[in-house]
């Protein structure tokens, strides 16, 4: 197989298991805690590593900012061979919750245009049961406060959402009222197109700032603070998910709830 037109890679270039922060530095730094790695590719926003984290295959790909670059990356690494993907983020939160904390999504209001190209927008953008309990799991036993609940997923970062300009499809306080956790700028693309081709997916994302309101300079010591966990927990989610993934073939189940008896 030829390499894949954007990011780079071919089939046998990344593990199963891929996480997927916008920024390709993220990628870097992620890499950073694997035990070994290997730089793959690097073109346009899309940055590759690959290597082990704690004996488990893992990749990184950088996805740039937005749905679009973030589909592109899914697709061309699906053909390579990966089938989970975690997105490793940032997001701001719509309810009263501290900077550095994480937020787990359990599902996305898509409020994006690119998986509209897919599918109705009838279609729900929901990660894949599995991996979010890998990430709440992985959260909990490092001891990192963090909060499940429905994402929104935006194109326009600049634009009148958010806000409760008269022009806003989603005004805060509407998005606050309804209960969204947080929002993003690709989650409901990657849970679209990974659930149309079979795949799965979750997000972890550290809380920047609260919407409506500007970053304050100590939130922002706060998030560099904060990090390392985000990135930390993504990793180890995957290492659980590798663990529950052999338990389900040893017991012959398509899906592996933990904390029920298979014997």
């Amino acid at each position: 197989m030829a390499k894949q037109y954007h990011i780079r890679c071919e089939e046998g270039d990344v593990a199963p298991y891929v996480l997927m922060p916008g920024d390709p530095g993220r990628a870097d730094y992620i890499s950073s805690l694997f035990d070994e790695r290997s730089l793959v590719a690097r073109n346009r926003e899309f940055t590759t590593y690959t290597g082990k984290y704690r004996g488990e295959a893992i990749s990184v790909t950088s996805t740039g900012i937005g749905c679009p670059s973030a589909a592109i990356a899914l697709e061309e690494l699906a053909r390579c061979g990966a089938k989970t993907f975690i997105r490793v983020g940032t997001c701001g939160t719509f309810q009263d919750l501290p900077t550095g904390d994480l937020a787990i999504a359990s599902g996305a209001f898509r409020n994006d245009g690119t998986a509209e190209g897919y599918v109705s927008l009838r279609y729900p953008a929901v990660p894949e049961m599995t991996v979010t309990l890998a990430l709440i799991e992985s959260a909990h036993r490092a001891g990192i406060s963090h909060h499940v609940g429905i994402f929104l997923s935006e194109d326009a970062f600049y634009g009148p959402d958010f806000t409760d300009d008269p022009r806003s499809s989603v005004p805060t306080s509407d998005a606050k009222m309804a209960g969204i956790l947080a929002a993003d700028m690709e989650s409901s693309a990657i849970f679209v197109l990974s659930n149309l081709h079979g795949l799965r997916s979750g997000t972890v994302a550290l809380i920047v700032n609260r919407i409506g309101s500007k970053m304050r300079p100590e939130e922002f010591r706060v998030v560099e603070r904060e990090i390392e966990g985000l990135c930390r927990t993504a990793c180890e989610s995957v290492k659980i998910l590798a663990g529950w993934d052999r338990d389900a073939v040893k017991k012959g189940v398509g899906y592996w709830c933990p904390g029920i008896s298979y014997d």
